[in-house]
């Protein structure tokens, strides 16, 4: 259970205190709200809806029905379209996918390092204006 003045802070926030929040032993319940509050609900360097959508798409890889419906929602409160939903969650599958893929191949990763960097710098050469193009 939280402590009075963290529930009376969940409650401005989400009109109750949750179940899950309720879930968490007393040792840990006041520190995992405060990390909810300031790293999902509080003002950092990814907006609201950029949080919404790598929530969503974390939840959707973990195959965790609870996030994903949370974080739908939550993706929801931010405008964010059903597209753009169906997207984030395809994305997410996809990353699954070539994790799947890397481990089950035991893709050596110093060789995988160097591969990315070699495309990366090809991608970079591609992005960069021609001469007399300024």
């Amino acid at each position: 259970m939280v402590s009075k003045e963290t529930e009376t802070e969940i409650t401005e926030y989400f009109g109750q205190v949750p179940g899950w929040i309720e879930a968490l032993p007393e040792s840990a319940a006041d520190h995992s709200w405060e990390v909810v509050r300031d790293l999902q609900l509080g003002e950092t360097e990814l907006t609201q809806r950029e949080k919404a959508l790598v929530a969503l798409s974390a939840a959707s890889a973990i195959q965790c029905p609870y996030c994903i419906h949370f974080h739908r929602e939550e993706a929801k409160l931010e405008e964010v379209t059903d597209d753009e939903i169906d997207e984030t969650v395809a994305v997410a599958g996809d990353v699954r996918y070539f994790s799947t893929v890397l481990h089950g191949a035991e893709m050596d990763y110093d060789e995988f390092v160097t591969e990315t960097g070699a495309i990366v710098d090809h991608i970079k050469e591609q992005q960069a204006p021609a001469p007399g193009d300024d």
